[in-house]
């Protein structure tokens, strides 16, 4: 059906009141629970679970099989992988009602979850991050960061463009796609010195080259 220009596949359960942006769409068998607000031009793949209160930006783009807990919060342009992960409680029993307890998780601008991730509750993962398929996250990640394996462990950094940055020199980083340059001001901050970092443009509105 249509809504306000959103389409949403009539297997979906939309509970009220939801808040849905312009351009967005919910494909099969997915469940939007009420007081959730989904940002403009988002894309929810089958079966994709929205808890009550959950909180995703624009442009955001969530595959199949993944749940967005309570208390899991995600800005602009955040990419969840298929059957990726959010849990909310650190110690959950069957027993206990730790309904209280719920941790909040916040995944910044441009950040991208792999397929069958799990990112355990409590966390932060900076803007522009990556979290590799089949990783199990527990910590705070920088921006830029690129964190693979089983407890998750920084590899490297990952460009706005995404793609893994390649070292010139102690401190500066380039991206092999645009060639915007990004240098490491301390060991966990990563800045692109190319293009504002307050910058709301995705980077395929951007120019291709570093601005001279």
């Amino acid at each position: 059906m249509k809504i306000r220009d959103v389409f949403v596949h009539e297997s979906t359960y939309l509970d009220q009141p939801v808040q849905i942006g312009v351009g967005t769409k919910i494909w099969h068998f997915c469940h939007i629970m009420k007081n959730s607000s989904i940002g403009e031009d988002c894309i929810l793949g089958q079966n994709v679970h929205v808890a009550e209160g959950v909180i995703i930006g624009n442009h955001v783009r969530i595959q199949n099989n993944v749940s967005i807990f309570n208390g899991v919060e995600l800005e602009d342009y955040v990419f969840c992988g298929p059957s990726s992960v959010f849990t909310n409680v650190i110690n959950p029993r069957s027993e206990i009602s730790r309904k209280n307890e719920y941790k909040r998780t916040l995944v910044k601008r441009g950040a991208s979850i792999g397929a069958n991730a799990t990112i355990i509750c409590g966390v932060e993962i900076g803007r522009y991050a990556f979290v590799g398929a089949g990783a199990v996250l527990s910590h705070d990640i920088s921006d830029y960061a690129l964190v693979t394996g089983v407890p998750a462990r920084q590899i490297g950094w990952f460009s706005r463009h995404g793609y893994r940055l390649r070292q010139v020199s102690e401190s500066m980083y380039i991206c092999p796609i645009s060639n915007w340059r990004y240098e490491l001001s301390a060991p966990n901050s990563m800045k692109c010195i190319d293009w504002p970092e307050d910058c709301t443009l995705a980077p395929s509105e951007c120019p291709s080259q570093p601005k001279q």
